[in-house]
């Protein structure tokens, strides 16, 4: 595993989604390497709607091609106001293209690391992070940016994660790693897997999902609930008291 300090930055991050916008462009293909991406998505969207009573103002974080906020659209079955961020501005401009066709609420986009962005505190009912929180670092890189998540959520609001997640006992960890990439294998061969492999270890730091719900109480939240886990994968999410 690469050492956090050798792990690539922001800027070649960003680069990469920049080259790779028209796969995370399609619903159906656009997370094929995310072990049940569309029930994922379909669990967090559907929480959402089914946890946060009123959807005024949601902030979707690395929100790709704006995948994630179509499908809580139409899970919500009416308009919201939307914040769009990510670090690449092609995939920004693509998902606030497709978000616009479908709803009628106001769509900002804000090109940024989560961690630095200039958001108010207090001002979404729901939050989504879909596939970007494992490219935090250390404990305290973690822990600040959930006491972020919380802090811009309004009382009663919620936040819904999906993400890549490691294993706290290594033998899991290692059988856990050996399915994904015969999934990975599956899809496109042992040359995609080694692909895919490559790019997780020099970008990702994953944490255990066990972790995060740990987290997600300690910064503040009370209600958690882990949706979904599949293998590498994780669906799960908390409300803050209202």
């Amino acid at each position: 595993m690469t050492p956090l300090s050798n792990k690539s930055t922001t800027d070649e991050i960003r680069a990469r989604f920049d080259n790779d916008v028209e796969r995370f462009a399609s619903l159906e293909t656009g997370q094929a390497a995310t072990i049940d991406a569309p029930l994922a998505m379909a669990l967090i969207t559907e929480a959402a709607v089914a946890c946060t009573p009123r959807i005024g103002r949601v902030l979707d974080v690395g929100c790709g091609a704006g995948n994630n906020t179509l499908r809580l659209r139409e899970a919500a079955g009416r308009d919201f106001d939307v914040d769009l961020l990510d670090l690449s501005g092609p995939m920004l401009t693509r998902a606030a293209e497709r978000v616009r066709r479908v709803n009628g609420g106001e769509v900002r986009t804000v090109q940024a690391d989560f961690r630095a962005a200039p958001l108010v505190d207090g001002g979404y009912d729901v939050i989504l992070a879909a596939a970007v929180l494992h490219h935090l670092r250390d404990d305290d890189d973690w822990r600040q940016a959930f006491a972020k998540l919380y802090r811009l959520l309004r009382p009663g609001g919620s936040v819904w994660i999906t993400d890549l997640v490691l294993h706290e006992q290594p033998a899991v960890q290692q059988m856990m790693w050996r399915r994904y990439g015969e999934h990975l294998s599956s899809l496109g061969g042992e040359a995609y897997r080694d692909k895919v492999f490559e790019y997780i270890d020099r970008e990702d730091s994953p944490r255990p999902v066990t972790y995060q719900l740990d987290l997600l109480r300690s910064v503040g939240f009370e209600k958690v609930d882990l949706l979904h886990k599949n293998s590498c994968f994780a669906a799960f999410g908390a409300t803050k008291p209202a």
